[in-house]
């Protein structure tokens, strides 16, 4: 496929977004095109990105001084003990804020190094190459970075945009199926809250997409990638319109931290099941007709994605949940805010609820 690419241009950073397949080869081009440069580098690469891709990288970069750091990605260490990890390397090899941190690997990788990269001397220069499909459309595009802690998800973190992204769709070949319906996750969040149309061609294109076919996986991303840019450039802090990009997210975080981010429901994963969750409630509280909301359950069963909470949880987890739903970061008043939808495409934000009226419902839910 031909390269493409997006620019995103917020208040306080102008990046590409470069999206092709095997373009890891043209990395030095790359760069030298968009006239970035560094005497050192630190590569912060998820322990499964296969050797093969990272040999590429390293064989296609300038012969500077590059120290390669594995990163053991997971929920559970996206903490602050891994960014004071790749610091203390920062420090130790007297790096400089002309230099330059490198993440290759799904969002958690992204998110410790780009969080370690902006508290360095203030900031560094810092290039993001996601290896995940959730990664490529979604975390890898305006510059939220963050760590987890027993509090909540992503509770400590900063806005700092990278200065290049690129996206090659070769990473994604080496992921197993879990991993890429976990992106698709976020690829149907997009469709659902700005675009009909888009909703429509995933309907219609969601195996091909799941199954990796082109050109219909590329179309998806680059639409994906389209959404959430026009929104970041809109409002890079989250203070008003980005908050609709965590439509289902403040379901999706409290199930993932009610279950300690174990293996048994991925972000993406929980992101669908915040999606049926927060469509329920659009329609129970009359935000949303039933045939809108019958379209989005009906594709959810086509391509038998995750859908019931009750085959997560159970009534005994409904306390854990409300309770993570309250140390959300998006709160700022004692109730729970959330993101609803008026229809496919219309999302509400600025909607918040008291705790009882999320108790009866997911009770409810938890209870079929």
């Amino acid at each position: 496929m031909n390269l493409i690419k997006l620019q995103v241009k917020t208040r306080n950073q102008k990046y590409p977004i470069l999206i092709g397949s095997n373009i890891l080869s043209k990395l030095q081009d790359i760069l030298k095109k968009n006239l970035i440069s560094f005497n050192q580098c630190l590569i912060v690469v998820d322990k499964n990105v296969p050797k093969k891709l990272i040999s590429k990288i390293l064989n296609s970069l300038p012969k500077k001084k590059i120290i390669l750091h594995s990163f053991n990605a997971s929920e559970k260490n996206k903490n602050q003990k891994s960014v004071d990890n790749i610091l203390s390397i920062l420090l130790s090899k007297n790096f400089n804020r002309n230099d330059c941190v490198i993440s290759v690997g799904g969002g958690i990788t992204g998110d410790v190094s780009g969080f370690a990269a902006s508290i360095f001397k203030r900031g560094l220069k810092f290039i993001n190459i996601p290896t995940t499909l959730l990664s490529q459309v979604d975390s890898s595009i305006g510059g939220k970075t963050g760590i987890n802690n027993k509090y909540g998800k992503n509770l400590i973190g900063s806005f700092y945009q990278p200065i290049l992204v690129i996206t090659d769709i070769i990473f994604l070949k080496s992921l197993p199926k879990r991993e890429i319906i976990c992106g698709y996750g976020e690829i149907l969040k997009h469709a659902i809250i700005a675009d009909k149309k888009f909703f429509t061609f995933l309907n219609t294109s969601g195996f091909k997409i799941l199954n990796l076919k082109s050109p219909f996986l590329e179309k998806a991303i680059f639409k994906s990638c389209s959404i959430k840019r026009k929104v970041v450039e809109s409002d890079e802090k989250e203070i008003g319109l980005r908050k609709i990009l965590n439509f289902g997210h403040t379901f999706a975080h409290a199930y993932e931290a009610t279950l300690g981010y174990s293996k048994k429901l991925n972000h993406g994963e929980a992101v669908i099941l915040g999606i049926k969750t927060a469509a329920k409630f659009s329609l129970l509280n009359s935000n949303l007709n039933i045939k809108e909301f019958n379209l989005i359950e009906s594709h959810l069963n086509k391509l038998s994605l995750p859908r019931n909470i009750n085959k997560f949880f159970s009534i005994k987890n409904l306390n854990k949940i409300l309770s993570f739903m309250k140390k959300d970061k998006k709160n700022n008043t004692n109730k729970i805010s959330l993101v609803l939808l008026k229809k496919i495409g219309s999302p509400i934000h600025r909607l918040q609820f008291n705790e009882k009226k999320i108790n009866l419902f997911l009770r409810k839910e938890l209870i079929k």
